[in-house]
């Protein structure tokens, strides 16, 4: 039987407010889940007291853990299943909240397989031609290179995850619609959400999500959904009276040997009470994984990725 490699990413609403016992209940409620990789967002705080925080979530989930610049993001792994082989402690120029950035060894790839680039990211809120500058320098965790043990040059397959604060770019069946940029309560919201099109009016933001796609990193919820997983891209965020409709602006990206590996994608609701997104579960095929991490696509097989 196939390994089972369960992913999670989870904007976990202000790391619990400062609230220890809410932040231990929350994840929980995320080792439940039995993941083997987590990606989170909004670990305020996580910090103090030389990462005390950090390390009692490791011991609740189980899982080591790497905590970004800023105690803006971190990422959680198995240690079993997945080895350091470097940090990206340097994100760039762009970053409001600088991301998670890892390289790692998938171990039951063996030790000759390429190596698996890991990042957990939180796109600016408040402008989008910010968003758009920081999604450009995240592409970058998916233009690293490795020499395999034949001394040939490869990139370095991908998975990213988090809160892009934009929608996708409408297209695919079961997909929350864009809001209408007038029907938004919340006046500052619409300019958050939005940016001047060519013609002057204001235009939704899809842009960080067609822009990762451009640059081989496809939407691992859109590439469920096209091969008819509706319950792929479900909400992650519920409607709310100031800020439109229900929309999905978490999402996972991967790039094809990743993609290729994924089975399943599924969001879990939580309460409002307990955080304002929702948590995206991805279940990869591990045999599958460890398959194109030795074996990098060829050139025609690159062409023919998803966008």
């Amino acid at each position: 039987m196939s390994r089972t490699i369960t992913v999670l990413s989870w904007n976990f609403e202000n790391n619990g407010g400062g609230d220890r016992a809410t932040l231990l209940r929350a994840h929980e409620t995320l080792t439940r889940l039995n993941p083997d990789l987590v990606f989170r967002q909004e670990m305020w705080q996580a910090d103090a007291g030389g990462n005390a925080a950090l390390y009692e979530l490791e011991a609740v989930l189980g899982l080591r853990g790497w905590l970004g610049p800023g105690s803006c993001t971190a990422i959680f792994a198995n240690p079993r299943i997945f080895q350091p082989v470097r940090e990206w402690p340097d994100t760039g120029p762009m970053w409001v909240l600088p991301p998670t950035a890892l390289t790692v060894r998938y171990l039951p790839a063996g030790t000759d397989a390429t190596p698996l680039g890991l990042a957990s990211y939180h796109l600016n809120y408040a402008s989008s031609g910010t968003r758009l500058a920081e999604v450009e320098w995240l592409t970058t965790w998916a233009d690293k290179k490795w020499t395999t043990p034949q001394g040939e040059t490869v990139r370095i397959p991908c998975l990213m995850a988090g809160d892009n604060n934009s929608y996708p770019a409408p297209g695919i069946q079961g997909d929350p619609a864009l809001p209408v940029l007038e029907e938004i309560k919340d006046r500052p919201h619409r300019l958050h959400r939005s940016y001047t099109g060519p013609d002057g009016s204001r235009v939704m933001d899809t842009r960080p999500d067609e822009a990762l796609r451009v640059a081989g990193l496809e939407d691992v919820a859109r590439h469920r959904a096209a091969a008819g997983d509706e319950a792929a891209v479900a909400r992650t965020v519920n409607a709310c009276p100031t800020h439109g409709p229900d929309a999905r602006v978490d999402r996972l990206y991967a790039t094809p040997e990743v993609l290729d590996a994924v089975t399943s994608v599924d969001v879990i609701e939580v309460p409002e009470a307990v955080s304002d997104h929702h948590i995206v579960r991805v279940r990869l095929d591990g045999d599958r994984l460890a398959d194109r991490l030795n074996r990098q696509p060829t050139a025609l097989e690159s062409l023919l990725a998803p966008t």
